[in-house]
């Protein structure tokens, strides 16, 4: 099954999992107009360089920006977790934990184990629970935002009883 790489719902593979944490639709138009209006702001009718130049960095700036917070990836490939640069060989996984917001929110919150990797962006609605098993490791868990918690878990849960 092949599909876009700007797609949010995951790719199935041979016990796989991929998802982009890609921004939402509307904070491109948002940021660029932010940028624009802010360029626009510093020009306030001035001449020469300064009409054209807080165009010409601000905009770019803006989109490389957004590009940048939409970069992360979550695959569940090869025998790793793997997000962004992380990896974690899912023989260490112990358990894998759906988590819708309030779950998130409740895992994150004060209570907390200043130990665990997270990697979390606000727009993303769910996450994963990732419960290691690694007596060499002092982090307790991960927890990775997704758009679909049930099938990162699964897929998890696939690849370590697989190996």
């Amino acid at each position: 099954m092949r599909q876009s790489s700007s797609s949010t719902a995951p790719v199935a593979a041979t016990a796989g999992y991929a998802e982009r944490l890609g921004l939402p639709w509307w904070a491109w138009p948002a940021g660029l107009a932010l940028a624009g209006l802010l360029a626009a702001e510093l020009w306030m009718g001035a001449s020469g360089v300064r009409a054209w130049l807080p165009f010409v960095l601000l905009i770019p700036a803006a989109a490389a920006t957004l590009w940048w917070l939409g970069r992360i990836r979550v695959t569940v490939q090869g025998g790793e977790l793997r997000v962004d640069d992380a990896r974690l060989p899912v023989r260490f996984v112990a358990d894998a934990v759906p988590l819708d917001a309030a779950g998130r929110r409740e895992v994150l919150g004060v209570g907390s184990d200043p130990l665990a990797f997270v990697v979390q962006r606000p727009w993303v609605g769910g996450a994963v629970q990732v419960v290691l098993d690694d007596p060499d490791d002092p982090t307790p868990f991960w927890v990775v935002s997704t758009r679909h918690p049930v099938e990162l878990a699964t897929a998890l849960l696939a690849a370590r009883d697989a190996g």
